[in-house]
């Protein structure tokens, strides 16, 4: 597998009652599917089951390009999963895309990332599979369906190849009479259950439930096994949970509207800014957000601070998000597109300019440069999150860790690189405060560089010497 095909994407899965009409569950699914853009904007798939045939479909696009309701009709069944995927600049072709479907006995959708596969690839070459160029979510569809070749039920046969599973994973699988949802024993990744009417429903986030009507029921638990069938829901437990969630997914990842281990995304990222306020004070006239999911956070920030909150820089809502561009000319292009300095609300003033997070640096510099040409007489950037020194091998994809600005250079030497009058940055502990979890529940991987899952072969890619601030 080559090492930079990491992921990062959403998950949906529907078992309906029958009654529907054969399209209504392709539909639905394409419904949840657009509510999960955020989390996969390259590629998209649904495979559906009538009890006889898999049928799939998966394109490169965003979700309302990719589908037509001629191509939904093509996809009859009572049952469905869907994906939407991001890659890396090494794994755009469509062959990547997910759902994958095995011989017609079930298909995968995968949300995180194995860091490691030689359990995987061990297992597949013993048994003579074909490994070679095989992305993590292949060599995962690979060992089930080797299982469910010698026998074994597709959740039988999960529970066999689980094991092999070194990483990060919230996975949804669709037999031809079972939908399958699974999760690594530290939840890395959310997904979450729920109901409409006698349709249950599986989702990355809880913002699809609500997308179509359905109502949540609990979360996917980490190292559970989740079986739907005609017959009812079964809960099996294939490993011991201790649960690590991803505290980027409350930063940055996760729409502002879901739900997460009982928190609303919204109230963590107005807390991240409240928290931001009470450990970096300045004096300036307003405080704006970059847009969108830094919103909430600034108006946290300046509910806790008591200065002025504008909405001083409008955003092109038709381009797609900067961070997950994965080619660097596209990214640093799109910037001027995306955003645009409101002068005349800028001119002349102190401006403090909230992000969740600074990556590469790149986009930041950019931000600072507009804001400055519209006549901002100070450019305060304040962030959300704590320096990013580490690269996530959970299914976030991060650059290389030599390309972490937070990675080589102090906040000063970064405050510098912006050209911005300050720089403040939340502390680690203000942001797990900010979640209202405790710390032994959270990941923060990327943060401090702690690894609650074994990343084995890749730990001589990390670096520890880093700033220490």
């Amino acid at each position: 597998m080559k090492k930079d095909l990491n992921e990062k994407c959403a998950v949906f899965g529907i078992f309906g009652n029958g009654t529907s009409s054969p399209t209504d569950i392709a539909r639905e699914t394409y419904f949840g599917l657009f509510s999960l853009q955020h989390r996969g904007q390259e590629h998209s798939g649904i495979a559906t089951t009538d009890s006889k045939k898999l049928r799939l479909h998966k394109d490169a696009g965003l979700v309302s390009q990719i589908y037509t309701e001629e191509i939904l009709t093509k996809l009859p069944g009572f049952a469905a999963i869907g994906h939407n995927r991001y890659s890396t600049s090494s794994g755009l072709e469509v062959e990547y895309a997910q759902p994958f479907v095995y011989d017609n006995l079930f298909a995968l959708g995968h949300n995180g990332n194995l860091p490691s596969v030689k359990a995987l690839i061990d297992f597949l070459k013993s048994n003579n599979e074909i490994t070679e160029n095989y992305s993590d979510s292949k060599l995962m569809t690979g060992a089930i369906g080797l299982y469910m070749k010698r026998g074994k039920t597709l959740p039988d046969a999960v529970a066999a190849a689980y094991p092999l599973f070194t990483g990060a994973f919230s996975c949804v699988a669709l037999g031809l009479d079972t939908l399958v949802a699974f999760r690594d024993p530290c939840g890395i990744r959310p997904l979450v259950l729920g109901k409409k009417g006698k349709q249950t429903i599986v989702s990355s986030e809880t913002c699809a439930l609500e997308t179509i009507g359905a109502k949540f029921i609990r979360e996917v638990e980490p190292g559970e096994m989740v079986v739907i069938t005609k017959k009812g829901i079964e809960s099996r437990i294939l490993a011991k949970a201790d649960p690590k969630l991803d505290i980027f997914e409350y930063v940055y990842f996760a729409r502002y509207d879901s739900v997460i281990a009982g928190k609303l995304v919204y109230e963590v990222r107005k807390n991240l800014g409240k928290m931001l306020a009470r450990e970096h004070k300045i004096d300036v006239d307003m405080v704006i957000p970059v847009p969108d999911t830094a919103i909430s956070a600034a108006m946290g920030y300046a509910e806790e601070s008591g200065i002025l909150f504008e909405m001083a820089i409008s955003k092109n809502r038709y381009i797609n998000r900067t961070f997950i561009e994965p080619i660097q000319e596209v990214r640093e292009e799109k910037v001027k597109l995306k955003l645009t300095p409101l002068q005349n609300v800028i001119r002349g003033k102190r401006i403090a300019v909230m992000d969740d997070s600074i990556v590469r640096g790149t986009t930041s510099k950019q931000i600072v440069k507009m804001l400055f040409e519209a006549g901002a007489k100070e450019v305060h950037f304040l962030v959300s999150s704590a320096p990013i020194k580490f690269p996530d091998f959970y299914g976030i994809d991060t650059p290389k860790q030599n390309e972490l600005i937070g990675s080589k250079k102090t906040i000063k030497e970064i405050c510098k690189f912006l050209g911005a009058t300050s720089l403040s940055y939340l502390s680690i502990p203000g942001m797990i405060e900010a979640t209202e979890l405790p710390k032994e529940r959270l990941s923060l991987s990327s943060f401090d560089g702690v690894y609650p899952i074994d990343i084995h072969e890749r730990a001589k890619e990390i670096n520890y010497d880093v700033p220490k601030e």
